[in-house]
């Protein structure tokens, strides 16, 4: 099963948030993740706010070396438009899902402005439960 981390798995992940970090932990030693460079781009600027550009910088290099990148196509973008003039959700978001719709993966998020939508992809919630297969 490929799958693919959106923000807030990341930033979840960061943050030692529980079940989201066993889950991604267990994914990052399986194999290597997609993660669209939007969302990369997501990750960096919230950690920026927070933490500062040396720590943002070193977290976006670790993940550019765990991660399989999915770039940013004119199709990708177009698709991300889809997704968002179709529902209200944050147009990062909408990278993440279109991701995941292109390359028939599994994508892992907490976010309940996605969780709560039929988005065209398989979706699995890393706020409860022990265990993501």
């Amino acid at each position: 099963m490929t799958v693919c981390l959106d923000s807030w798995a990341v930033l979840e992940w960061l943050d030692g948030g529980e079940p989201a970090t066993t889950v991604v932990d267990r994914e990052l030693e399986a194999g290597r993740p997609l993660m669209c460079t939007i969302n990369i781009g997501e990750v960096a600027h919230q950690l920026e706010r927070r933490h500062g550009h040396e720590k943002a910088s070193a977290v976006v290099r670790e993940l550019v070396g765990t991660v399989t990148l999915d770039e940013v196509t004119l199709d990708r973008v177009l698709a991300a438009a889809r997704i968002k003039a179709a529902h209200p959700i944050a147009f990062a978001d909408c990278f993440a899902v279109a991701t995941a719709v292109a390359r028939s993966a599994v994508l892992l998020t907490g976010d309940p402005e996605l969780l709560d939508r039929d988005l065209g992809c398989e979706m699995r919630d890393l706020r409860s439960g022990p265990s993501v297969a």
